[in-house]
């Protein structure tokens, strides 16, 4: 798809862009939230601006969408393309958003190399952007049409039925359409995204899996409460959650985005999380435990210590009432309060996990990069581990492969 003279200039300069992007992408979103301060208001967060994740993820895709045209010029990414698209899908992206990215993203290019960006280097990184921008855009909108929703109004209210509290620090919300039209459809595994009102008048999004079964007439979402750590703020959306959201309000939610999804397969299956990462794990134990399904099941999951583990009475149910399914658990902390547990971090050896599974990981970018690390070794294909970020996906470029 990039054309032989592009793809010279690029494979040229990708060393000085690359090792530039960083600062480019600091002086793209500075400059673009100081000219057009609407677009923190509902798209994007500001706790992943200010911690740098937004920005670090926005220089990774980039530099990983140049590097596979380098690769084989006629191939995309897509694995990197549709992980980006779902999460653009379910904050509303629009067409029109990527002209002002590019016209923010290219100042801040020109800013930073200066005299180094001649028109040829100008040109052939613009291919590169839309190339990148034209994929996205085209998988956006079918993702949009499957999903009968109209990017210009993405969001619909649901009304709390109930709030449980999960642990001390994490609560779920089931939820019904206000309107009382029928729920939409989900896969066991997608995510919703959370349209919060702040108290400075700011709307702030956030997404949440569905830890519920996608076959109900109710929805639950499972929130923790993010705690400010070092120089990180806390948590705006989870902590607003917590202390206002009751049964009888309302709340703003997408339509089921996310391409980590539970397959339709009688392949054995390993669900390995740690932390709030159990959430996705529990919407797939509840649709497969209504679809009476036979599929052999281990549950594998790490926590700081059984209080802490959220959803774990609903995951020991689940599990016994799948015909081939078991669950082990690690704490670090009292892991003699829960029957059968393991006291430590998550280790996978000694398990003898089903070779031909389907595996999929939640939790930390540290948690999954070690367990990772574990199956690899343990002889699992790397095209059979899937995994899922909460926030902006700052491991594909690095973990593919």
């Amino acid at each position: 798809m990039l054309s032989p003279e592009s793809a010279a200039v690029v494979r040229a300069t990708l060393p000085a862009v690359g090792g530039a992007l960083d600062e480019i992408t600091t002086r793209f979103y500075g400059t673009m939230f100081s000219e057009q301060p609407e677009l923190l208001d509902g798209l994007f967060n500001r706790g992943n601006q200010a911690s740098g994740e937004q920005r670090r993820a926005l220089a990774g895709s980039i530099a990983a969408f140049a590097q596979a045209l380098l690769a084989d010029p006629d191939a995309r990414p897509d694995a990197l393309l549709s992980r980006i698209a779902h999460k653009h899908a379910a904050l509303g992206v629009t067409e029109d958003q990527y002209t002002i990215v590019h016209k923010y993203l290219f100042r801040a290019i020109g800013d930073v190399l200066g005299d180094a960006v001649t028109p040829e280097v100008a040109g052939a990184w613009d291919e590169v952007y839309w190339l990148m921008a034209g994929a996205l855009i085209a998988r956006e909108a079918r993702l949009y049409q499957d999903a009968g929703v109209d990017p210009r109004r993405p969001w619909r209210q649901w009304t709390v039925v109930e709030r449980r509290e999960e642990t001390a620090d994490v609560v779920s919300f089931l939820l019904r359409p206000a309107d009382g039209e029928p729920v939409p459809p989900a896969r066991a595994g997608q995510y919703v995204s959370v349209r919060v009102l702040m108290p400075d008048g700011v709307h702030q999004l956030r997404q949440y899996s569905l830890s519920g079964g996608p076959d109900d007439q109710l929805r639950r979402i499972t929130v923790k409460r993010v705690p400010g750590a070092d120089e990180a703020p806390e948590g705006e959306v989870s902590n607003q959650l917590h202390r206002t959201v009751r049964a009888g309000d309302e709340l703003t939610l997408s339509a089921p985005f996310g391409d980590v999804v539970l397959d339709d397969s009688e392949a054995p299956l390993v669900l390995v999380s740690a932390g709030i990462g159990c959430t996705p794990m529990a919407g797939m134990l509840e649709h497969l435990a209504a679809t009476g399904s036979g599929r052999e099941v281990w549950v594998l999951h790490a926590d700081r210590s059984p209080a802490d583990h959220a959803l774990r009475a609903d995951t020991r149910r689940l599990v016994d009432e799948l015909p081939d399914a078991r669950a082990q658990f690690w704490y670090e902390q009292d892991a003699a309060a829960e029957p059968g547990a393991r006291e430590g971090l998550m280790e996978t050896e000694g398990l003898e996990l089903p070779a031909d599974a389907d595996v999929y990981l939640c939790g930390s970018l540290p948690f999954m990069r070690a367990v990772r690390t574990q199956l690899l070794k343990a002889g699992v294909p790397a095209r059979r581990i899937r995994y899922e970020v909460f926030g902006p996906d700052l491991w594909l470029a690095h973990a593919e492969g």
